[in-house]
């Protein structure tokens, strides 16, 4: 027969956990969208909670008055977040990307809600963001994602948790070294299209002055930028690892600050 006895402390630990997971899928790539919803997202954190519950090993969370068992409760929350943050800061860089190929486009003006980053952004940032999500599906990404997340509970129990702001802003500057250096990876492609276009536009300008090259430039650079998104549709992959293994040293830096190194 089985047992169903549930004591206040193991409400009290469930509950912990419950934390933890439910801050980092509030924030994580793919599963903080705006059109994932809610009950999604509450039914996937509770679910896992269970499953965690009974495999990680049991940690001793000591606290005497009410306020101790809330900093807990806060330190879980903080810990989640970040482990998610560290994931879903990498998917800035798509955008920065998007922006960068749109400038050169003469596309800057339009844009759109991207559900990924809860903002406005340009067209190709959301093509960029739905294409490294599609592959961040197809790959598995969001199965490391939720391994990595219950890995952390081996290296930070419960509780364990010590929030070392050197080292957090120690991986914040090193990600912002490589932001846009990933950046211009990307949108690379477009960039350097435009430049020769650019080029080539400013020798027919000086050769024929009668002809209007502003109004002709305008309509040239949206259907050349165009033209080379649908043929680097093939280095997308590509793009996307580069944005996959930003994200998988930002979560594990983000982890070591936390006391798991």
């Amino acid at each position: 027969m089985i047992n169903y006895a549930f004591s206040y402390a193991d409400l009290e630990y469930f509950l912990l956990i419950f934390v933890r997971i439910t801050c980092f899928v509030y924030i994580a790539p793919f599963f903080s969208m705006s059109n994932t919803p809610r009950n999604v997202r509450i039914g996937l954190s509770f679910f896992l909670t269970v499953l965690l519950y009974h495999s990680v090993p049991r940690a001793d969370v000591v606290y005497n008055t009410l306020i101790g068992y809330f900093i807990i409760v806060m330190k879980e929350a903080v810990t989640g977040f970040l482990i998610g943050f560290g994931a879903n800061l990498c998917t800035a860089i798509v955008s920065f990307a998007g922006q960068v190929a749109d400038m050169e486009m003469g596309l800057s003006m339009v844009s759109l809600f991207d559900p990924a980053t809860k903002q406005n952004t340009t067209i190709t940032g959301v093509y960029y963001n739905y294409m490294v999500l599609l592959m961040l599906v197809i790959s598995g990404m969001h199965q490391y994602l939720l391994k990595a997340l219950s890995e952390t509970f081996l290296l930070i129990p419960i509780n364990g948790a010590v929030l070392e702001s050197d080292a957090i802003l120690q991986s914040m500057l090193e990600f912002m070294a490589n932001y846009i250096i990933v950046g211009f990876r990307i949108c690379l492609p477009v960039f350097a299209v435009m430049l020769i276009l650019n080029a080539v536009l400013g020798v027919l300008a000086k050769v024929s002055p009668q002809l209007n090259m502003f109004a002709v430039g305008i309509q040239m650079k949206v259907l050349v930028g165009l033209c080379v998104l649908f043929v680097t549709t093939a280095m997308l992959p590509d793009a996307a690892g580069f944005i996959y293994e930003q994200m998988k040293s930002m979560v594990v830096s983000f982890v070591e600050a936390m006391g798991g190194a």
